[in-house]
């Protein structure tokens, strides 16, 4: 029995399908990022009473703990927190003083102007970069919020060089407003602790903010920032001066480092 063959000329193709619309060829199939997860509520493996224990002792020790960032208003204050990324605050306290002298607003920073502005803070890291922010976000001020630093935070954030934790940082010291602004120090202190554990910044700073009883916002960053940079060090934690080494869960723990 002679096998029957399929011809291979073009009637022996599949037919093409056709699009549903008009005619057009379908679009290719694009892969789209998925959305990233939303922040966590709260990671935290402290009970709301221990919580509320570390903060009671650290408002005891320092009841009104400040910055140490020098400043007289809102604008200088934003400016040196703008040159303290990077940097530290004792380093932009030695060039602040006589910047500040010569332009403490917004329209005195940009009559200084940029090549001036490098040489008094040449000190500090980053200055050619900083130097051209300031000038910009001090033209951006008169401009759009007539010379005065803006009460709200994307106002702030809309502004060359000011990100969300220096928007957060003027915020708070500038406007007294309960956000809690997350720093390295801070960074370091949520996660080695256990107090509010996340892998950026942000999620920190949300988790911080589900934790941390309402009574203690106002002042939250500022007692997290020192215990970072005095207490909870990065290299060497001195536990055994920690106010809160019994509450932490960092199982390294050292608490005859002083």
């Amino acid at each position: 029995m002679a096998r029957k063959t399929i011809p291979r000329g073009r009637d022996s193709r599949q037919p093409k399908r056709r699009s549903s619309g008009s005619g057009a060829a379908p679009p290719k199939n694009r892969r789209r990022r998925p959305a990233p997860p939303p922040p966590p509520a709260a990671l935290t493996t402290w009970t709301p009473g221990e919580v509320e224990a570390a903060f009671r002792r650290f408002r005891a020790a320092n009841p009104e703990p400040r910055g140490e960032l020098q400043h007289q208003d809102p604008f200088t204050l934003l400016i040196a927190v703008v040159l303290s990324a990077q940097a530290t605050d004792a380093g932009v306290n030695k060039a602040t003083p006589k910047l500040f002298a010569v332009a403490d607003t917004p329209e005195k920073m940009v009559a200084l102007g940029e090549i001036r502005l490098r040489e008094l803070i040449k000190t500090i890291g980053l200055y050619r970069t900083k130097a051209k922010n300031i000038i910009a976000l001090s033209r951006a001020l008169i401009a759009e919020h007539r010379g005065k630093v803006p009460h709200d935070r994307e106002a702030l954030q809309a502004l060359p060089g000011v990100g969300r934790k220096t928007a957060n940082v003027v915020l708070n010291g500038a406007f007294g407003e309960p956000v809690i602004a997350v720093d390295t120090h801070v960074f370091r202190v949520a996660n080695r602790t256990g107090l509010a554990p996340g892998k950026t910044p942000f999620e920190v700073e949300q988790s911080l903010e589900a934790v941390v009883p309402e009574h203690y916002k106002r002042h939250a960053h500022h007692w997290l920032i020192l215990h970072g940079r005095y207490v909870c060090k990065a290299l060497k934690p001195a536990c055994g001066r920690c106010l809160i080494n019994g509450l932490c869960r960092w199982p390294d723990k050292n608490l005859l480092s002083v």
